[in-house]
């Protein structure tokens, strides 16, 4: 990956990542990571003039983290992505899908974080 990278908190990744908008900065995507037991580290991706720039924020699986939906419409699809694959919940989510965007209503285990089961959806 190439580009800077900044670590940023629970606290400070909504303006953070309102900091990069008002520098004309375009969310790309963000990628994730199990950061150790019971974490997930996310990476939010920018680019400006074909140079990229990264927010990367390791947090709790079983807090909400907060949504940047707000300022970037269109992260409420990797949020809700997210959502469905790590069973993470996402404060402040423009749209919330409830596990549905990506997951058949027969799934009942979490895909990426191991041995976690969710009930069927109805």
């Amino acid at each position: 990956m190439i580009g800077t990278i900044k670590d940023v908190t629970l606290d400070t990744i909504v303006g953070e990542v309102m900091n990069m908008k008002n520098d004309g900065q375009r969310l790309v995507t963000y990628s994730t990571y199990e950061a150790g037991e019971g974490k997930i580290g996310i990476l939010y991706h920018f680019d400006k003039n074909l140079e990229t720039s990264h927010l990367r924020l390791v947090a709790d699986m079983d807090k909400p983290i907060p949504s940047v939906s707000g300022v970037y419409f269109a992260a409420l699809l990797v949020e809700n992505e997210i959502r469905d694959q790590w069973d993470v919940k996402f404060d402040g989510l423009v749209l919330d899908f409830n596990r549905t965007l990506y997951l058949d209503p027969e799934v009942t285990q979490v895909p990426l974080a191991s041995n976690v089961k969710i009930a069927p959806k109805k």
